[in-house]
């Protein structure tokens, strides 16, 4: 019987969800609400607000000079006509007080030709994440989840509370880099993978929504701070303090069995077992003298090697049942996240109050998670994410040629949301469903891989916002075409629904071979019978 049917048993036995796996996941669950927070501050620190064109009020060698609003050129706020009809482009502007104070943006003047700067800020923050996506992720698997998960709440906190008094941009630039790196990655996929390493199949898509959920009650904790706290400053360092909350888990949390186990330290995964065992009422024999560990240790010396061994991003790519859902996994992940903060960024372009607008649109999340919480474990993970991401990607396909009337406007953005809810849903089960399709070896790689590409995507979106200029149709139908794609390739993914999650590389290139939408029906399972964790004989796990 391979080794890894032991800890399997072990965690059978412990039960799908008791008091101990609760007390873990609600302190895990924390990171994703920081993540979530730093993700959007920069849509409220460094906002643009409306703004109008100053020119003087008379041409004079004086010193002294009256600044007046000009009339809009062509609809512009970036060109004035000044006397004798002489165009000349804008220097000094106008900033609308109504909904923000001072931001980045007024600081910097990130407008008209500068619009680069406000992307750049917006890109060195999530191509830190994606930095932080494959190298803590790789960590991660080396060094241990709830190493990584500590240290990165320790610079998290530092960080996000030091840039607030960075006033050089550049300085700024180089600093939110950084930032990216431990805001939103190592915390919160650390978090995730302890999460579903140490919970039962039956409530791993439950648990996988939550942190969904909760990342976006941290983005509706962005907009709530915002419209109370008008100082950049000050409201930079509020939402570096909320990191503060991290800091108790080097102490209240626990290593992964899982991953104890996978590195070949058998004691400190059953003791940690047993402590969990004694949590949740339960009692069973497990090993504990060294003799006895030792005789485990020595009956599969082939197989303890393979277990110490070190993999890495590579080891997803060199058979090719697990390369080709490597290659369309991430292509999901870069595509759900393509739409997500291609939405999520431009709230500020939608009527209304921006701070509204941001929280409702982070609020209609959690009914998209409610409802993938509730049909994911009946349809299974590949029919619901496929689907999705395709109705969300024909929503903002269609919202992007409304006229622009206010009716028109209105009901475009009802779609919006309609593809915000989809695309949303789309993006929480990825999660899930990575976590569960890739072995224990290299699962929070895997993770952290598909977040890499996520990130990356999340770079991308604030210049692809910038096509604007050019049609304001075009950002739109960019972020749908890239979502419709991906929806309609992973129909050809394996389903995980009801599966026990590999262990070993070996089965990470079994898992699911042969089962696509269109082999074994888009609500069909895989062709190959799973052994449920229930049937392992207690002998066998010895």
């Amino acid at each position: 019987m391979a080794k890894s049917t032991n800890i399997d048993f072990y965690m059978d036995n412990l039960g799908d969800f008791g008091k101990y796996q609760l007390r873990q996941f609600l302190l895990n669950l924390m990171s994703a609400f920081t993540a979530g927070l730093h993700m959007m501050a920069l849509v409220t620190v460094a906002a643009v607000p409306d703004y109008n064109c100053l020119i003087p009020e008379t041409e004079s060698e004086s010193n002294i000079t009256n600044w007046i609003v000009a009339p809009k050129f062509n609809n512009d706020s970036c060109q004035a006509i000044i006397s004798y009809n002489k165009t000349i482009n804008c220097e000094k502007w106008l900033f609308n007080e109504t909904y923000y104070g001072s931001t980045r943006a007024t600081q910097w003047n990130m407008i008209c030709d500068n619009r680069w700067m406000g992307s750049l800020a917006q890109m060195s923050y999530m191509f830190g994440v994606f930095t932080g996506a494959v190298v803590l992720g790789s960590l991660a698997d080396k060094f241990g989840r709830k190493k990584i998960f500590c240290i990165s709440a320790v610079a998290q906190l530092f960080l996000s509370v030091g840039v607030a008094f960075l006033n050089n941009y550049w300085i700024f630039i180089a600093t939110t880099y950084v930032y990216g790196i431990f805001g939103s990655s190592g915390s919160y996929i650390s978090g995730f993978v302890l999460t579903m390493e140490l919970v039962g199949p039956s409530k791993r898509s439950m648990c996988g929504i939550l942190f969904q959920t909760t990342f976006a009650s941290g983005i509706m904790a962005v907009a709530a701070w915002g419209y109370f706290v008008r100082d950049t400053f000050l409201l930079q360092i509020i939402y570096g303090l909320h990191s503060l909350m991290l800091i108790p888990h080097f102490w209240l949390i626990d290593e992964s069995p899982r991953w104890l186990w996978g590195q070949g330290r058998k004691e400190e995964a059953i003791k940690i077992v047993q402590k969990a065992l004694k949590t949740n009422n339960k009692t069973m024999p497990i090993l504990l003298e060294k003799e006895q560990m030792l005789s485990l240790n020595n009956d599969e010396p082939v197989q303890e090697n393979n277990q110490n061994r070190s993999y890495s991003i590579l080891d997803l790519f060199k058979t090719p049942n697990l390369r080709n859902n490597t290659i369309n996994v991430c292509l999901y992940w870069f595509a759900a996240s393509f739409g997500y903060y291609g939405i999520s960024l431009r709230t500020g372009n939608l009527p209304g109050n921006p701070y509204f607008m941001l929280f409702v649109m982070a609020a209609v999340e959690i009914p998209s998670y409610v409802f993938v919480t509730l049909s994911m474990d009946r349809v299974g993970r590949r029919f619901l994410s496929s689907s999705m991401m395709i109705v969300g990607g024909t929503a903002l396909l269609v919202s992007a040629f409304f006229p622009s009337d206010p009716l028109s406007q209105s009901i475009s953005t009802g779609i919006v949301f309609l593809g915000k809810f989809c695309i949303a849903g789309a993006f929480a089960i990825i999660y899930n469903y990575t976590v569960e399709r890739f072995p224990t070896v290299v699962r929070n790689t895997a993770i952290g891989l598909g977040s890499m590409f996520a990130r990356l995507a999340g770079g991308f979106t604030p210049l692809v916002t910038l096509l604007d200029v050019y049609d304001i149709r075009a950002p739109a139908i960019t972020f749908a075409v890239v979502t419709l794609m991906s929806g309609i390739l992973s129909t050809l993914l394996p389903e995980t629904l009801n599966t026990v999650m590999p262990q070993t590389m070996e089965d990470g290139e079994e898992f699911g071979k042969g089962d696509t939408c269109f082999t074994t029906g888009c609500f069909g399972r895989s062709k190959k019978p799973q052994p449920k964790q229930k049937d392992i004989p207690l002998e066998e796990s010895y």
